[in-house]
């Protein structure tokens, strides 16, 4: 994928897209064999984003959500962030457990633990095969079971990227089921360092 030259945005964008492909289509294997075949992934997007466009770009606002964060620490490092609504997260805890799912109270232990671990499996299936496209090591942390309003937790991740330029990139990927499209996703947002490395597979240094 190194070009000798420098490629358009274009081309560049659609570079990215195999790169973030190939991982998602690892993480979608993954989750098929978590679920017992129930869920799998597509990638949705790889774009890059006005800064101040983006909670609304990807359709997230400022209600509150259910997430499982999982970062990745280093140099090439980032946050992959699994999104739910309080209805969906619990219907895939549910679904897991084989139950009914609870339409309210508490989440149980056990409910977040099934998150987590989707996250886990997701998460670190994923770097890892995005570690080898690129030939550095990923280093995730554990992920963990947040609530919290989605657009500052966005905000948040964004912060390394919104230091170098005022358009950030962002990966989108979907759920799916048997029956279609599930109203979750994935955002992973890299920051600085993962980022230039990305610009630099892709053939475009990252000062240009």
């Amino acid at each position: 994928m190194i070009c000798e030259t420098a490629p358009s945005p274009a081309q560049r964008l659609e570079m990215l897209r195999q790169l973030f492909a190939a991982a998602t289509h690892d993480a979608s294997a993954a989750m098929c064999r978590w679920t017992d075949g129930l869920i799998t992934l597509s990638l949705d997007e790889v774009r890059e984003i006005d800064l101040l466009e983006v909670c609304a770009e990807v359709g997230i606002d400022d209600q509150q959500l259910t997430m499982v964060v999982l970062r990745i620490d280093g140099r090439f490092g980032g946050e992959m962030l699994l999104v739910f609504d309080e209805e969906q997260g619990r219907r895939l805890a549910a679904a897991m457990l084989a139950c009914e799912p609870i339409s309210e109270g508490p989440w149980t232990d056990v409910e977040k633990s099934v998150l987590t671990e989707t996250g886990n499996i997701l998460g670190c299936t994923y770097l890892n095969a995005l570690a080898r496209l690129l030939g550095e090591e990923l280093v995730p942390t554990p992920p963990y079971f947040l609530q919290d309003y989605g657009a500052s937790v966005l905000q948040q991740a964004l912060v390394s990227q919104a230091g170098i330029c005022d358009k950030v990139l962002v990966c989108r990927t979907n759920f799916h089921s048997s029956r279609g499209r599930l109203d979750w996703q994935v955002l992973f947002v890299p920051n600085e360092g993962m980022r230039s490395r990305l610009e630099s597979v892709c053939g475009t240094p990252a000062d240009q």
